[in-house]
């Protein structure tokens, strides 16, 4: 879908930043708006943002499996 920009302003941010990195106006509007977005996402609190992770990485399921500790300890050379 084409974006079209209007704004004069606008239009000459973009080409000022395109020639300055060396890249495509289209590039350039897609490396700011990631920008943009990767700043927006990092001004969520913590929570809210590991809220946001674990519910896009659930926790495998429980295997009611016990942890064998003196196994876990040799592997670090506790315990000998």
């Amino acid at each position: 879908m084409p974006l079209y920009i209007k704004d004069n302003e606008t239009a000459r941010l973009v080409a000022e930043l395109a020639a300055e990195r060396g890249i495509t106006k289209q590039a350039a509007v897609r490396l700011a708006v990631k920008a943009e977005l990767s700043r927006t996402a990092a001004s969520l609190p913590l929570r809210q943002r590991m809220s946001v992770w674990r519910a896009q990485h659930p926790l495998p399921a429980a295997t009611g499996d016990r942890a064998d500790k003196a196994f876990f300890d040799s592997l670090d050379g506790e315990g000998e």
